[in-house]
């Protein structure tokens, strides 16, 4: 399907040391749209990648902490900047391919629905069952039709009331696009996700410690949006907080404690307790999503297990949420 060039959309790339995955992705980008690639302190060649492409890039030092929010908002900025009659913005993962109707399609929905603020469409797993943690991901991507509460790094967007709202917020570690989803939501916006084949993502994922690092950001993501909106009307982050909390460190604490007097009871039971959850949650997940066993199996310990690197990613944020800030106006270098 050809993009129309009155479209008025414009591509923003962010990417840091995605090697081949960057280069498929600007494969399918299409001619004659801006694009701006955003690249957060690669050291593997990547913002030379993109300017031997033709396109404009933005440069990001490690000198202010790195995050998705800062450079979508760098790349943002400069799409603004230089091409200021843009109407939509496409982001996109540097570890993700276009497909190629998506552009057109979403830009339909967004002209149709002029209360859709943010439209995504499928994420697809470019190698689902190489590992169980591209599984897991898959599993993840395959989110429910219809108004949603967020879209995930893949997305068209109207500019003009994402830059109303300030942007992403740049200190946010993980969980960027949630947040902004959420007070666009509180403005009176809706958000959507439409039956339509939209990127393919390659998570490159093949050893736990990359599921863990993951699996804290999260955690650490659910407290940022605790302290930020768990006063407001849906107690954004607090749910899932205290989850965390209760099953990785309170339950485990209490039965520790109570340990030397129940004959280590306390702790069968604990383990007891950790094994029916995942048990249940597996079960539900074959019938809801019509998983095999054995990814429902795998699913449900991830969703059991991954409440511990929850927690460690929500005590290194308050540890160090203080060093999170971002200051609005840092020197960027532009590379167009």
């Amino acid at each position: 399907m050809a993009i129309d060039q009155s479209a008025k959309i414009g591509i923003v790339v962010i990417g840091r040391n995605e090697g081949e995955r960057l280069a498929r992705c600007f494969d399918t980008l299409p001619a004659g749209l801006p694009v701006v690639y955003v690249d957060s302190d690669s050291t593997d060649g990547s913002v030379g990648l993109a300017k031997s492409a033709g396109y404009d890039v933005v440069y990001l030092s490690a000198a202010k902490p790195l995050s998705a929010g800062r450079a979508r908002n760098a790349g943002l900025e400069y799409l603004t900047d230089k091409w200021p009659d843009l109407s939509y913005v496409q982001f996109l993962d540097g570890d993700c391919e276009l497909f190629v109707d998506w552009l057109t399609l979403a830009q339909a929905v967004l002209d149709e629905r002029p209360g859709v603020v943010a439209v995504c469409g499928q994420r697809h797993e470019k190698y689902p069952h190489a590992t169980v943690y591209n599984e897991l991901c898959a599993i993840e991507w395959n989110t429910p039709i219809g108004e949603a509460l967020a879209v995930g790094g893949d997305s068209m967007m109207r500019i003009q009331p994402v830059s109303d709202a300030g942007g992403f917020d740049d200190s946010f570690v993980g969980g960027e696009e949630p947040e902004l989803c959420y007070r666009l939501r509180q403005d009176g916006w809706k958000v959507l996700r439409i039956d339509a084949a939209m990127t393919v993502h390659d998570a490159a994922m093949d050893r736990w410690q990359q599921w863990w690092s993951r699996a804290a950001r999260s955690g650490g993501a659910y407290a940022q949006s605790a302290l930020k909106h768990g006063r407001g009307p849906e107690k954004f982050g607090v749910r899932e907080s205290v989850s965390i909390w209760i099953y990785a460190a309170v339950l485990p604490l209490i039965a520790v404690a109570l340990a030397p007097f129940t004959w280590r009871l306390s702790i069968v039971a604990l383990l007891c307790g950790y094994l029916w959850q995942w048990y249940r949650i597996g079960r539900k997940a074959e019938q809801s999503h019509g998983l095999s066993r054995e990814m429902a199996n795998n699913y449900a310990a991830s969703i059991v297990l991954g409440k511990f690197p929850h927690l460690v990613g929500q005590i290194r944020f308050f540890l160090t949420r203080k060093n999170l800030i971002v200051e609005k106006d840092e020197p960027r270098h532009y590379l167009g």
